[in-house]
C-alpha cells in the first residue's frame, strides 16, 4: 500500500496548489480558557455623519464571519451636552465599545463627548496604527508607525475659562503619574509587539516644566527596557521628519495635543485617514474607532452618495476582536480587507476609486475565508 501511495504523494508535492493545501496548517495563536469563545456584548455608538454608514458595514461583516460578538446600539450625537447615563452603564458593563465619529461643535461652550468618554472611563492611551497597504500608492514606502498618545490631560483637559471679557485662560496640566503611565504603555506595547524603537515627542525646549516632566518620565521608564532603543524629538522637527522620512519612526509616545497632530499627519502620509485603525484603552475599558480623527464624520456629499470609506473601522474592528481574544476572526477580517485593497477594484473616492460603502463591504465579505 505504501508503495502505491508514494507516487501520488510526490505528485501532490509537485503541484503548487496541493503542496499549499498540505503545508498550510492553522497555527495555534493562543490557548483559550474554557468559556473564552462565548459571544461578547459590545456597545455600539453609530455616531454622526458617515458613522451609521460605516458602523453598519462593520455589523454586516461581523454577521457574515459569524464573529462571537453582538452589539448593544445607542443613538448618541455630538451636540448632546453629555453622554447619556445608559450608554456609560453599557460600556462599563461590556468593557468594550465600537463607535463612529461624533461631531464636536467648534466653540459655543459645548464640550466634546469624545473627551468626556475618555476622561470618565480613564481611557488614558490612544493608539493609532499608520502603515502602508499594498495596492494603495503613496509618496513613501515602508511606513509602519504606531502613535501612542496620552489621552486624559494636557491641552485636551478642557480646563479653560474667561478671566475677564476678552481674556481666556487655558490650562495645560501635566502630571508625573499620567506621563509615566503612558510611557509604560508605549514601552510595553513595543516589547510585546517586537518593536525596536520608541520616540518621545515633546516641546521641552520651550515648555521646560510641563514637557520636561513628560520627558523625565519617559527616560525613567526607558531605562527599564534596555532592549528597546529610546530617542526624543521636538514636535516641530518631528512633523518635518514625518513628511520627509517617515520610515525612520517605529513607536511614538506623545502628550495629548501633539499626538493628535502627529497621528493625523502620519495617517495622511500612509494612505489617508480612511484606512487607519485606532482605539482608546484604559485599565478596564476600551473604545475602538477610526484611528485618525480628521474628517471622521465626512461631509454631506459623501453621505448622500453613500461612498464613505469603511476600511479604517474594519481594521479597528479587527483590533477590537484581538482585544477580545478572538485572534483568528481578527486575522480573517484584516486579511480580507488587505486583499480588497491590493486588488484595487473596489475603492472609495478618497482612495482614487468610485465604489460605494456597500460595494467595498460586499467585496470584503466575498474575500473572507
Amino acid at each position: 500500500m505504501a508503495k502505491r501511495t508514494l507516487p501520488l504523494l510526490k505528485h501532490l508535492l509537485r503541484s503548487p496548489s496541493h503542496a499549499h493545501s498540505l503545508t498550510s496548517t492553522r497555527s495555534v495563536t493562543y490557548m483559550p480558557r474554557p468559556g473564552d469563545g462565548t459571544p461578547r456584548a459590545v456597545t455600539l455608538i453609530p455616531g454622526d455623519g458617515i458613522g451609521p454608514l460605516v458602523t453598519g458595514a462593520v455589523e454586516q461583516v461581523m454577521e457574515a464571519m459569524h464573529a462571537p460578538v453582538y452589539f448593544e446600539r445607542y443613538d448618541v450625537h455630538g451636540d448632546m451636552k453629555s453622554m447619556p447615563p445608559e450608554v456609560m452603564d453599557s460600556i462599563r458593563k461590556n468593557k468594550v465599545c465600537l463607535k463612529g465619529g461624533l461631531k464636536t461643535p467648534v466653540g459655543g461652550g459645548v464640550s466634546s463627548l469624545n473627551v468626556q468618554l475618555r476622561k470618565e472611563l480613564d481611557l488614558y492611551a490612544s493608539l493609532v496604527h499608520c502603515f502602508n497597504l499594498k495596492g494603495l500608492p503613496t509618496r513613501h514606502e515602508n511606513v509602519d508607525i504606531v502613535v501612542i498618545r496620552e489621552n486624559t490631560e494636557g491641552e485636551y483637559s478642557g480646563l479653560e475659562h474667561e478671566v475677564v471679557p476678552g481674556v481666556v485662560e487655558s490650562l495645560k496640566v501635566m502630571t508625573k503619574f499620567c506621563s509615566e503611565r503612558i510611557a509604560k504603555y508605549a514601552f510595553e506595547y513595543a516589547y510585546l509587539n517586537n518593536r525596536k524603537v520608541v520616540t518621545a515627542v515633546h516641546k521641552a525646549n520651550i515648555m521646560k516644566l510641563a514637557d520636561g516632566l513628560f520627558l523625565e518620565s519617559c527616560r525613567e521608564v526607558a531605562s527599564k527596557y534596555p532592549g528597546i532603543k529610546y530617542n526624543e524629538i521636538i514636535v516641530d522637527n518631528c512633523c518635518m521628519q514625518l513628511v520627509s522620512k517617515p520610515e525612520q519612526f517605529d513607536v511614538m509616545v506623545t502628550p495629548n495635543l501633539y499626538g493628535n497632530l502627529v497621528a493625523n499627519t502620519a495617517a495622511g502620509i500612509a494612505g489617508g485617514t480612511g484606512v487607519m485603525p485606532g482605539g482608546n484603552v484604559g485599565a478596564d475599558h476600551a473604545v475602538f474607532e477610526q484611528g485618525a480623527s480628521a474628517g471622521n464624520v465626512g461631509n454631506e456629499k459623501i453621505l448622500e452618495q453613500k461612498k464613505a470609506n469603511p476600511v479604517a473601522l474594519f481594521l479597528s474592528s479587527a483590533m477590537m476582536l484581538r482585544h477580545l481574544q478572538f485572534p483568528s476572526f481578527a486575522d480573517r477580517l484584516e486579511t480580507s480587507v488587505k486583499r480588497v485593497i491590493a486588488e484595487g477594484k473596489y475603492m472609495t473616492k478618497d482612495l482614487g476609486g468610485v465604489s460605494t460603502t456597500q460595494e467595498v463591504t460586499d467585496a470584503v465579505i466575498a474575500n473572507l475565508n
